[in-house]
């Protein structure tokens, strides 16, 4: 069984950075960072291939964020740079096993596509 349990969110001003952490447990093969805004739906931002440490980025980051984890990949990040308003959001870690069919590197970022989710970390960005 997993267990996902995010951390770091905080408040901001415009331009700073942060790091987000998804301690992590269970059998997983696929990890990603989601964020919900207010009054929007989920969107998922950034997947990692755990074995081959293969990250895919949405392309509204404009290559703002990074994900990684630690070298026991027990530990998911999440840096973001250069915040911005609009990053304002709920963020979630979410993860699954080995996929057991095909899928393509856009699927990695689809919320149905994820089997554990964690309970989601505040950001909030304003001057």
């Amino acid at each position: 069984q997993m267990r996902l349990e995010e951390s770091g969110g905080r408040s901001a001003h415009p331009g700073e950075s942060l790091t987000l952490s998804c301690e992590a447990s269970g059998p997983r093969e696929y990890m990603a960072w989601f964020r919900q805004a207010p009054g929007k739906e989920r969107e998922g931002i950034a997947s990692l291939h755990l074995p081959s440490n293969d990250a895919y980025y949405t392309d509204s980051l404009e290559g703002r964020f990074t994900i990684s984890t630690d070298r026991f990949k027990s530990t998911l990040y999440l840096q973001l740079n250069a915040l911005r308003p609009a990053d304002t959001a709920m963020y979630y870690c979410a993860a699954r096993p080995r996929p057991n069919s095909r899928y393509s590197r856009a699927s990695t970022l689809q919320e149905d596509w994820y089997t554990d989710w964690g309970q989601g970390t505040q950001v909030t960005v304003s001057s």
